[in-house]
């Protein structure tokens, strides 16, 4: 029987072959999309999956309480680790690390390359579960100058991976290094990721800034006992607070390495979602793109459903049940849906590359992957079910008697579930349409907002050796390249939010006002090549440390009150017995920097040049920009021969910080994409049985005397307003859908009406492009074949 229902199936689609292009095309398409987005989901969701410990790993956070209002971050001072695995039960072991990634100039034989990794504490390297290739955790810090590299590093610099360990290398051109292991790469898929690890001491060696809870600079990671009450935890970590830094409104919290990639957004101190919002969102668009797919293959077969009735009234006829029937109507479904499958996987080995390349990712099918692979046998059996339970009940009701008398095959519930299907596969295409538009113009927006400086054309050099020191004769050489207009140096990037502080005050500040202050150590200059504006009062002129004048930017005077700020003194505490006083010289136009959708935060400028580390600089306008950095390359291996030259641009580093924004945008416009095309697909398919339906009327209307305009018209009428009303249902649904996306921004683009009306007009454009060519053929058709049988 199932032989007999094959072959039914393969001798159908051999017999309708256009029909069954655009079925298996069509169901392919929503395959592959729906896979592409789930081999994403997949991804996302298994981060930090190589850690067998992630249940019980943890990240600490610290909260501000500033004006009421609770912020999120991941600095927290050296003794919080400590004191807690000693005071605390349930904590297993902890590990510090330095912020994020450190650049170090790695050098062996005269062969130096930069790479990024981290100082840390030992039991670091069993937090992250390290895999040693040569070496071991137990002996790998038992020295301050000692280095545990990775595959990729070591090959890098011995070009290879074994018998490493004992080797000496170079680190930053001072001092000498040990290689003491050699650790499997880290997946792509990790949140932590490194090249390199060294011990903490060694970054901090004459310091006493691990034991000082005032100083806040690094993370802080927990490993506990299965089973700890997390929040018993947190309260008493909160009680060593108020013990060792009672002046400071800081909370703590532990954020669980399984929502490190996922859940890592705090508002006012509470959770409030990240990438997950993503994650569930492109779900929900796989399985709308695969409903799209399979309400083609539905519209399809209900509407040749006149070929099949006198092959369901024979069969009926001759003793084939109901359940037969529908039995055989899906499984000629989901053999379509078989064949749909093996498309797609040829499809995905071709798209995967670049969908890698837009995802930034390293995705492969795996097909031999159990899950993989029973994930594709699910897609491909709900697909089949899906897309050939509608026809197969349709059919299976068939009057055999009525059938095989020769009466037509009452259609008229059958065309309004497909007029149905028509509706809601525009519908979802014009929201995507309106969506994609939309998000679009939030993310320019945005881009195009007065940061209260200039990007263009300014690139930030790494200051390393002595070319803070130097610099007055690098500058000079760097002019004298015609490259350059202006340069100065910074301690930090325009668009860099850390660095903060809440330990300044002032006459007159309020008891119980917290504040925090982002510092900034700049050169002379430095305003004048950012392109930001001094509003009043002096910039910094002096090449030598100024430590008492600082300027300050307007958010930072608002707070201070009513009237100019200059003259104003300001004092920072740095420690029970240390205050430093600074005297406001001048004021600097607010200027955007961190939080791209927020207000900006106050900002003091100090004109200590010595706390530098790096050169920002304009390019000449009228210069390419690598003919620019190739002269601005010369000078600084002229007078930094012993660092390699490395150099980036703002406007691309400011690109980067939308980058969920981007993934969102050109994801939603490739399967907007998409999903217009699987809808155009049953439309020319169901555009071409309305011509081959009424072949015979048209060809009456062309006897007497109509024209090929008014046929194509009459044709193109009736899909023309299922368009419409897929606006009216679209229209009302994307509004809503898009301004409650924007609400999760402080600063977004307004709604407007013109991206309905240009949505709208497409969807009418492609309607008609699609159905136009079955529409004229029919009208051109002539009339004497098309009537000759009557």
């Amino acid at each position: 029987m199932i032989t007999n229902y094959l072959k039914t199936a393969l001798r159908n689609l051999n017999k309708n072959k256009t029909y069954g292009v655009l079925n298996i095309f069509g169901l392919s398409i929503g395959i592959v999309c729906t896979c592409l987005i789930l081999l994403w989901v997949e991804d996302e969701v298994n981060f930090n999956s190589y850690i067998q410990q992630k249940d019980n790993t943890w990240l600490t956070k610290i909260h501000w309480n500033l004006n009421n209002q609770l912020r999120t971050y991941t600095s927290t001072s050296g003794p919080v680790g400590p004191a807690t695995m000693a005071e605390i039960p349930g904590i297993k072991s902890y590990a510090r690390s330095t912020e994020g990634y450190t650049s170090a100039l790695f050098n062996y034989r005269n062969n130096p390359t930069y790479s990024y990794g981290r100082y840390v504490d030992p039991d670091f390297l069993n937090i992250f579960e390290c895999r040693f290739i040569e070496g071991s955790a137990a002996e790998a810090f038992t020295q301050v100058h000692s280095l545990v590299i990775t595959e990729k590093t070591a090959k890098k610099l011995f070009n290879t991976t074994t018998g490493i360990v004992g080797k000496t290398i170079t680190v930053d051109n001072t001092n000498a290094y040990t290689i003491t292991g050699v650790v499997k790469d880290i997946p792509l898929n990790a949140s932590v990721r490194f090249d390199w690890l060294a011990p903490l001491a060694a970054a901090y060696q004459g310091t006493n800034a691990l034991n000082n809870w005032e100083a806040f600079q690094l993370e802080t990671y927990f490993q506990t006992t299965p089973g700890t009450n997390i929040t018993a935890i947190t309260s008493k970590m909160n009680q060593l607070a108020k013990q060792n830094i009672p002046s400071y409104a800081v909370t703590y919290s532990l954020l669980n390495m399984n929502d490190w990639r996922l859940r890592s957004e705090y508002e006012n101190g509470i959770q409030s979602g990240g990438r997950i919002i993503y994650v569930r969102l492109f779900l929900i668009i796989a399985g709308i793109i695969l409903l799209v797919a399979c309400i083609n293959f539905m519209n399809l077969a209900t509407a040749r459903s006149e070929q099949r009735a006198k092959e369901v009234g024979v069969r009926k006829a001759l003793g084939a049940g109901k359940g037969k029937l529908i039995t055989q109507f899906i499984g000629e479904a989901i053999v379509q849906a078989v064949l749909a499958t093996l498309v797609a996987i040829l499809l995905l080995a071709l798209v995967l590359p670049a969908f890698n390349t837009l995802v930034n990712k390293s995705l492969s099918l795996q097909l031999l992957q159990p899950s993989h692979l029973l994930a594709l046998l699910a897609l491909t059996l709900c697909c089949g079910l899906l897309a050939g339970s509608y026809p197969a009940l349709y059919l299976s009701n068939f009057n055999p008697v009525a059938i095989l008398k020769g009466f037509k095959v009452k259609s008229g519930g059958a065309a309004f579930i497909r007029k149905g299907l028509v509706v809601a596969q525009f519908s979802i295409s014009i929201v995507l349409i309106i969506a994609t538009v939309i998000i679009y113009q939030q993310i320019q927006h945005v881009k195009s907002r007065d940061l209260g400086f200039n990007i263009e054309r300014l690139i930030s050099i790494d200051a390393t050796g002595d070319v803070v020191k130097n610099f007055a004769s690098i500058r000079d050489a760097l002019y004298n390249t015609g490259a350059v207009e202006k340069a100065a140096l910074a301690d930090h990037n325009p668009l860099y939010d850390g660095n903060s502080t809440d330990r300044i005050t002032w006459d007159g500040k309020p008891a119980d006002a917290s504040t925090i202050t982002s510092m900034r150590f700049i050169g002379p200059g430095f305003l004048e090549t950012t392109g930001m504006q001094l509003l009043e009062g002096q910039n910094f002129t002096r090449e030598a440390d100024d430590s008492i004048n600082v300027m300050v930017n307007q958010a930072f005077a608002k707070q201070i009150g009513a009237g100019s700020p200059l003259g104003k003194m300001l004092y920072a505490r740095v420690s029970d017995s240390v205050t430093m006083k600074f005297r406001i010289a001048g004021v600097v136009k607010d200027y955007v920097y961190g939080d791209m959708y927020g207000s900006p935060d106050p900002v003091m400028f100090l004109g200590i040049p010595s706390r530098t580390n790096t050169i920002y600089a304009r390019l000449n306008a009228n210069i390419a920009p690598e003919v620019a950095t190739a002269r601005i390359g010369e000078v600084m291996r002229r007078f930094n021969p012993a660092y390699p030259f490395t150099y980036g641009f703002t406007d691309k580093q400011f690109n980067d910080m939308f980058q969920n924004e981007m993934l969102m945008q050109q994801l939603s416009r490739i399967f907007a994409s998409i999903a217009i095309i699987i809808s155009c697909l049953g439309l020319f398919g169901l555009s071409a049985y309305t011509a081959e339906r009424r072949t015979k009327e048209i060809g009456i209307r062309k006897v007497l005397g109509a024209s090929t305009q008014s046929i194509t018209t009459l044709l193109s009428l009736d899909f023309l307003k299922l368009v419409g009303i897929s606006m009216l249902i679209a229209f009302p649904t994307a509004w809503w859908m898009m301004v409650q996306w924007l609400e999760q921004y402080k600063y977004h683009v307004k709604v407007s009406p013109v991206v309905f009306v240009l949505a709208g007009i497409t969807a009418i454009l492609i309607t008609m492009l699609t159905i136009s060519y079955q529409s004229i053929r029919a009208s051109m058709a002539d009339p004497v074949k098309s009537l000759k049988t009557e």
